[in-house]
């Protein structure tokens, strides 16, 4: 049992930190691709502000990864390890590829997989429907909002913001600090969201308590972000499109709101794929769909469906094998 304890704990750290370098890591691709902040200054960010979302608000969507998909008591120990560790392997392979996937997606598809294997008759269909309902409904949204954001939007912020400043640079410092504001707003909506994804179905088996778990989570996430953020920012922030400040600030707002919404309703949802779908509707505005690079979409796409079948392929398979 000490032995099973240490593992826990080691799979929720491992699981922690690989979030911190995906899903995190995109909630400052938007300011790195707009060349508001430096690589360094953007994962440090994301490190203080995914711990103060996963302490503050993040208990919500931990209570629905740990016993609102499966029955509390259905997933011992050994189906928490097996569970985290599946989704850990799932997000550490994407980081090595430079994918932002969802970390949210891989976490409920091995939960799921774990239900499989004590029977299909355990899942909460219902609620999975909903969450994926969530899935589906979120990037939707978060393009809808960019694009109209830039489209209509745009250009009269540009003439508020000549008529009511001094000069260029003072708009330039205004534009900044408005970008900071909404990167940490961000990577606080990320560190509540994304925490019940490292601690959930330890939480569920009653191994650590549920404001224990937010800690753990908080403290990991912003740990990969300093360690391995840095990777998926050049993803996000430069190889889709091209990012000003103005535009850059529109989708770390409508990020970062979309995300927070679903962490006061208990939903683990994707930022990764939320920003992307933000980024992507923003380029449509400015240039049209010509603008983007078409490939590096394309995998991301590949990534949001692989992820959650992947991670419950491999907690199924796992939990055969122990």
């Amino acid at each position: 049992m000490e032995l099973l304890l240490i593992l826990a704990y080691a799979v929720a750290v491992f699981m922690g930190l690989n979030i911190g370098g995906n899903n995190a890591a995109a909630s400052m691709g938007a300011a790195y691709g707009a060349k508001v902040r430096t690589k360094y200054q953007a994962v440090l960010l994301i490190g203080v502000f995914s711990l103060l979302g996963a302490v503050l608000g993040g208990e919500e969507v931990i209570k629905t990864l740990g016993t609102g998909i499966l029955p509390q008591g259905t997933i011992l120990l050994k189906g928490a390890i097996i569970a985290v560790a599946a989704a850990g392997l799932t997000v550490f392979l994407a980081n090595m590829l430079r994918i932002p996937i969802s970390t949210s997606q891989a976490a409920v598809g091995a939960v799921v997989g774990i239900g499989f294997f004590y029977g299909a008759s355990n899942i909460n269909f219902g609620k999975i429907g909903y969450i994926v309902s969530w899935w589906i409904v979120t990037p939707i949204l978060a393009w809808f909002l960019a694009y109209i954001l830039g489209k209509y939007f745009y250009t009269d912020i540009l003439i508020w913001l000549a008529d009511h400043s001094d000069s260029e640079e003072s708009i330039k410092r205004i534009l900044k600090v408005l970008l900071t504001i909404s990167g940490c707003y961000v990577a606080y909506s990320a560190g509540a969201n994304n925490a019940a994804n490292a601690v959930g179905p330890f939480v569920g088996a009653g191994m650590i308590a549920l404001s224990y778990g937010a800690v753990l989570g908080g403290i990991t996430i912003g740990f990969g972000a300093l360690l391995m953020g840095g990777r998926v920012l050049d993803t996000v922030g430069k190889e889709i499109t091209e990012l000003c400040i103005i535009r850059a600030t529109f989708v770390e707002f409508t990020s970062a709101i979309i995300v927070h919404v679903a962490s006061i309703m208990g939903i683990p949802v994707s930022l990764g794929e939320i920003v992307s779908a933000g980024v992507i509707g923003i380029g449509c505005a400015n240039s049209g769909m010509h603008i983007i690079k078409g490939e590096v979409v394309k995998k991301i796409m590949i990534a949001w469906v692989v992820s959650p079948l992947l991670a419950g392929t491999l907690a199924f398979i796992l939990m055969n094998l122990t």
